[in-house]
């Protein structure tokens, strides 16, 4: 008898992967990869397969271990508690750092309406900090509009996507011309390794199909059929997109500006549909960032119920809210996006993706050493590591040092809950 639990068929699942991979970053890549011409190209490719590889081995961990809750549970299984720790607090730093990019994001293309906004790099910085301090305040009253929102919000996302490429799909029925009247760096290898590191990041969230196994039918089959479609008809719509907006528009006015999709469709569509699709991007940044704030209080929250980390962050609120972890990740956001108000927002935003990257990437390998310590898929796994390894080198030294600091605090931080009472708060 078919559980009743499970409804989520192929394509069910499918969009859930397509819904949670496109967030903030493919409204704002293409003005980072910009500058890249050709190499920008390759590794939006080099990212489509990286994530096509990662996606086989964690979808193969969670076919083979489908008892378990999720990627960090088979982490501890087979490799015990503080590495599962680790990778789980690794999340966690991911979060808020991807917060503060998608803050800056949603106003980047507010100012597309009311250009005060982005007028200096100190004007972008504090309307950023307090759209996320104002989402932080609605989660914290717990408001039951959020989830809503989210629904309309995913729906919203994808119209500007789909109206670029529409605008590109015609500019190649024409013949092309667009996109032979600028000139395209060309390719370098050398600067292959960090733009796959930046554009990585829209490939995060392509594990959600894993996650919600025990809701999808045939979950050894469908997760990674799922996965897999998910992930090509994603990576074809950013390629498509980011491609589009760099290739048909001069590089440096892409590179310049800070909303390219509303730029693009300006240019060949007029502003009037420009200024529409730009709201929808508004809409679509503010609801991303509305989800992605209640999360940053959730990440430790299990950990902390399960004993691995200390007592108090497991505390809600009275309207359930993780609120310690919520305004800590909120703090730690404001700061990273306050601390470089001196730099251009596209050094800003560069070294911000790239930290997010090395963040997020932890759990990755984390997923790899597993199956490989486990006998699955080791040829696999072992492509899956050195993948992560090569895209935590592309972050740059700073960025690289600075996320692993910041991952290895719950190191201490496991031995204080050790030492503590194993009880929940």
């Amino acid at each position: 008898m078919e559980d009743s639990r499970r409804t989520f068929g192929v394509w069910t699942a499918a969009a859930l992967v397509v819904g949670s991979m496109i967030g903030s970053g493919i409204f704002v890549l293409p003005s980072v990869v910009a500058p890249l011409g050709w190499t920008g190209v390759a590794a939006w490719v080099c990212a489509i397969g990286g994530a096509m590889l990662l996606a086989t081995v964690l979808t193969g961990l969670t076919a083979h271990l489908p008892g378990e809750t999720g990627i960090v549970a088979i982490i501890g299984k087979a490799l015990g508690p503080l590495p599962s720790v680790l990778c789980g607090w690794s999340f966690w730093v991911g979060v808020w750092t991807t917060n503060a990019i998608i803050a800056i994001t949603a106003i980047n293309y507010l100012g597309f309406f009311w250009p005060p906004l982005t007028a200096t790099p100190l004007n972008n910085a504090g309307f950023a900090v307090g759209l996320l301090w104002l989402l932080a305040l609605l989660n914290l009253l717990g408001t039951r509009a959020a989830g809503r929102f989210q629904v309309v919000t995913t729906l919203l996302k994808l119209l500007p996507l789909f109206a670029v490429a529409a605008i590109v799909l015609g500019l190649l029925a024409k013949g092309g011309q667009a996109f032979a009247a600028n000139p395209h760096t060309p390719f370098s290898l050398s600067a292959l390794t960090p733009a796959v590191t930046m554009v990585f990041l829209a490939m995060i969230g392509f594990e959600t199909a894993s996650i919600a196994a025990e809701r999808v039918r045939d979950p050894g089959r469908n997760i990674l059929r799922a996965t897999i479609a998910g992930l090509a008809l994603t990576g074809l719509l950013y390629l498509i997109v980011s491609t589009g907006v760099s290739f048909a528009l001069p590089e440096a006015a892409v590179a310049e500006s800070k909303a390219p999709i509303a730029l693009f469709v300006e240019t060949f569509w007029g502003p009037g549909p420009a200024m529409l699709l730009a709201s929808f991007a508004v809409i679509a940044t503010v609801g991303c960032l509305n989800g992605w704030v209640l999360m940053s209080g959730e990440g430790p929250l299990g950990m902390a119920r399960a004993g691995l980390l200390p007592r108090w962050m497991a505390r809600t609120n009275r309207h359930d809210v993780a609120a310690p972890m919520l305004v800590i990740s909120t703090i730690l956001a404001s700061i990273l996006i306050l601390s470089s108000v001196s730099q251009s927002a596209g050094v800003l935003l560069d070294f911000m993706l790239r930290l997010t990257t090395a963040a997020a990437m932890w759990i990755y390998l984390g997923g790899c050493v597993a199956a490989w310590k486990l006998g699955l898929m080791r040829p696999l796994a072992l492509a899956g590591i050195a993948f992560v390894l090569w895209a935590l080198w592309g972050a740059g030294t700073e960025a690289l040092l600075l996320s692993t600091a910041l991952i290895l605090v719950a190191i201490p931080l496991y031995f204080i809950a050790l030492r503590g009472p194993r009880d929940a708060a």
